[in-house]
């Protein structure tokens, strides 16, 4: 509970609804949304879970979509489609619909979407954005588009900052990703593998993690959704074989326990990552990382990590050797300071705090939502 106040608040956890929020998760949005939902009922707030109505069963879901909409409407293939945007300009709709319901003291927007930021903005809703990704025009326009005192923008790191505003406005917090140790227990020895975890896209430069691995003469396992079909079929499928295989898709304690024997995690982002909860997972069980320095990399695995510049898959090899003689404790004393899953629920309801305040003696603004307004659906929300 925030300090200061005498009652839990009503917070509305506004996810996307692209997949849904359920374990295996798909990536890092899906699993900071069922965290935060678990962190802050855990510190006795009335939360409600706005997202597809195939997520977890044990969290309090308010359907947007029956299913995520991955399953039918791929959005690879149909973006751009009136198919796809109307699909998703209906969930969000209902998204708005809910929260004008529901009498919620503040949202937690991480949606990706447009509509809850117009929303929110023309109904004085005391609301926190978490800002996942790099500013795409779409995202980064409605976060400008519906600046206001109650309405608060998270970043993961000081780099995706920097990547969002050359002067980040009053209303900008960093409020870095954290995780559940107690899913990611300590191994105090690695069995000289090497992991890789994430989804298998170009951006994650997986295909690039098996030639580090190959060149370094070390047993290498993936383990993530296959998240670009044709990207795993013809760049990363014809590198394996051998010492460098495959897992699949892992829930939590079964992929906690496999990348815990490791030596090393690669983390190999050629896009400019914004945070790298992948990195912290590894961390917490004691396993370094050997990493490209794009993003916001140094900055989250810092001293437990070992770098080559992007794309540079032989600098990569290097790294691996010096990752593993990395003191695996130091790893996990890193997690605990600094992305423990209680400190990113403090941070959040500081900023909770901040959003309310900032609706008393704010000036009203001009109508800027339209129910039924068409956004583009630029981004996978």
């Amino acid at each position: 509970m925030i300090a200061g106040t005498r009652r839990p608040l009503r917070i509305a956890v506004v996810a996307h609804v692209r997949h849904p929020i359920a374990q295996p998760f798909m990536g890092g949005m899906e699993s900071h949304a069922w965290h935060l939902t678990r962190g802050l009922m855990a510190r006795g707030h009335d939360v409600t879970l706005l997202a597809s109505g195939d997520s977890d069963p044990a969290l309090p879901v308010a359907a947007l979509l029956p299913v995520h909409y991955e399953r039918e409407i791929p959005w690879a293939h149909w973006r751009g489609s009136a198919r796809f945007e109307r699909v998703v300009q209906d969930a969000f709709e209902r998204a708005t619909d809910l929260l004008a319901a529901g009498d919620f003291d503040v949202v937690h927007n991480n949606s990706l979407h447009p509509l809850p930021l117009a929303w929110a903005k023309a109904a004085r809703q005391p609301t926190v954005t978490s800002l996942h990704v790099p500013p795409f025009h779409t995202l980064r326009k409605a976060v400008n588009d519906n600046a206001a005192p109650w309405m608060l923008s998270t970043v993961t790191s000081a780099v995706q900052m920097r990547t969002w505003w050359d002067t980040p406005p009053d209303t900008a917090r960093v409020a870095s990703n954290g995780i559940d140790s107690a899913l990611w227990p300590f191994c105090g020895e690695g069995d000289g593998s090497l992991v890789w975890v994430g989804r298998v896209s170009p951006t994650k430069g997986t295909a690039d993690a098996v030639r580090a691995a190959r060149m370094a003469g070390r047993a290498l396992t993936l383990y993530g959704p296959v998240d670009d079909g044709t990207y795993f079929e013809e760049e990363v499928t014809p590198l394996l074989g051998g010492a460098v295989t495959y897992g699949g898709h892992l829930g939590a304690a079964a992929l906690a326990e496999r990348v815990g024997r490791a030596s090393a995690l690669l983390f190999t982002p050629l896009w400019n990552e914004p945070f790298g909860l992948t990195a912290i997972e590894a961390m917490a069980c004691g396993v370094p990382v050997a990493a490209y320095a794009n993003g916001a990399a140094r900055e989250v695995v810092g001293e437990c990590g070992a770098y080559a510049e992007p794309g540079d898959v032989p600098g990569l090899a290097r790294a691996i050797e010096t990752a593993m003689s990395l003191p695996r404790a130091a790893a996990r004393a890193r997690v605990l300071e600094h992305f423990s899953l209680a400190r990113m629920i403090d941070r959040y309801e500081t900023c909770y705090r901040d959003a309310m305040a900032g609706v008393a003696g704010a000036p009203i603004p001009k109508p800027g939502y339209v129910r039924g307004d068409t956004a583009v659906a630029a981004l996978p929300v």
